[in-house]
């Protein structure tokens, strides 16, 4: 039972949501350690499916790149931001965090498919990372929520500086264009899966029966 305003209610669905990101995320970043695994114990057949740019072949490595690394060291560094970004994502909705990093991965990995540096190879989860930055970012003004904006402003005050260093061509060996095509994609991602606001009485749109 619900009390007033459905109080107990609303909160044993927050902590459903927030169990579902959780376990979402922790799967995630368990693959990653797991394919970085087969892959050192494979003397790196792995690598290869990173993107290649300007190779049609290449295409089909689009969205494998985003689960491999370049070493433990590599995944490291992207496992805490990943797991805090996706975390703070999928609270809105799995089914709507799935589309936003589906949107992401693709965005990113065709951009990069496109501007890299011949004969480079780009993998890792660096680009879906910057796209739910910016995804973040945003996500809150889009949608009109205030919980959602002082999410985006607390990410980019402890994150902002390292995401601009990051989509800056300045660090030699690190995709800066996988980077700045991730950021990209996840603002543009909290667009195109905004949620739709149903309007109030009085407004235009709102309809009595």
């Amino acid at each position: 039972m619900s009390g007033p305003g459905g109080g107990p209610a609303t909160g044993r669905g927050g902590a459903r949501r927030a169990g579902a990101a959780a376990l979402l995320m922790l799967g995630w970043v368990a693959l990653l350690w797991l394919l970085e695994a087969v892959d050192a114990l494979s003397g790196h057949a792995l690598d290869p499916y990173g993107v290649s740019p300007r190779e049609p072949a290449e295409l089909r490595d689009v969205v494998p790149a985003a689960f491999l690394h370049f070493g433990f060291g590599h995944l490291a560094a992207n496992t805490v931001p990943l797991l805090v970004f996706g975390f703070l994502a999928a609270l809105g909705g799995i089914r709507r965090f799935l589309g936003v990093a589906t949107l992401i991965v693709v965005v990113d990995g065709l951009g990069v498919w496109l501007v890299s540096p011949a004969y480079s190879v780009t993998a890792g989860a660096s680009g879906l990372i910057f796209g739910l930055f910016g995804y973040l970012l945003v996500r809150g003004f889009v949608d009109r929520s205030p919980l959602d904006v002082l999410t985006g402003l607390l990410v980019g005050a402890v994150w902002g500086s390292t995401i601009l260093l990051g989509v800056l061509p300045t660090q030699s060996g690190v995709s800066w264009q996988g980077h700045l095509f991730g950021l990209l994609a996840g603002v543009a991602a909290a667009f195109v899966f905004r949620r739709r606001r149903r309007p109030a009485v009085g407004e235009p749109g709102a309809l009595r029966v």
